[in-house]
């Protein structure tokens, strides 16, 4: 084996424990991850919501939500409305669900496990949706946001957040969002990343 084949295997291998920490969280590796994204990203998550303009009666939908950080925030911005989410890791949906779980039993959460590209919800659902660092984990990202744009009213708000950390570049977003059929999709970029915005 050549000294590049070598650097390329090993490439490979970070790629996968990174993949298994954050990406789609899964095993000792995932729950340790979300314990790392539970820590380090609040900051960046207190940024992103504030641009979907929740309101107390808002109905929203989080993708890949972790840990559960964010969730636990649109709870309590959205204290008379309802707060969903779907992730693709049972070991995020478990720690989730264990953060936000006064709010599950009240009625205001509900968290499942599942997929972007097949969401569990009817039409016109929610009023706001976000997903932050995960969309470029999706199988299918086209699908995943024709999924979203599904189960949101007219009129409602779409936020894609990725932080510095994310790899996920900024070029070719606001496109995609509006050949998903999302309306007005325009950057906002800070320091610390940028995010997506776009309404039905």
């Amino acid at each position: 084996m050549t000294m590049h084949e070598r650097q390329q295997q090993n490439l490979g291998v970070v790629s996968g424990l990174l993949m298994q920490m954050f990406g789609r969280p899964k095993g000792l590796l995932g729950r340790l991850g979300g314990i790392i994204l539970a820590r380090t990203k609040r900051d960046f998550i207190q940024w992103v919501i504030p641009l979907l303009e929740v309101h107390p009666d808002s109905k929203v939908l989080e993708i890949g939500f972790g840990p559960g950080v964010a969730i636990q925030i649109l709870a309590a911005t959205a204290s008379t409305g309802f707060v969903a989410g779907v992730d693709y890791s049972h070991e995020m949906v478990e720690q989730a669900r264990a953060r936000n779980a006064k709010a599950i039993e009240s009625g205001l959460v509900e968290l499942q496990y599942g997929s972007v590209e097949k969401l569990p919800f009817a039409d016109d659902t929610f009023d706001r949706t976000l997903a932050i660092n995960s969309l470029q984990v999706w199988f299918d990202a086209m699908a995943g946001l024709r999924e979203m744009r599904r189960v949101m009213t007219v009129g409602g708000k779409i936020a894609l957040g990725f932080n510095r950390s994310s790899g996920q570049s900024s070029t070719g977003l606001t496109e995609m969002l509006t050949e998903a059929g999302f309306i007005d999709a325009h950057l906002v970029k800070t320091e610390a990343g940028f995010c997506v915005l776009a309404i039905k």
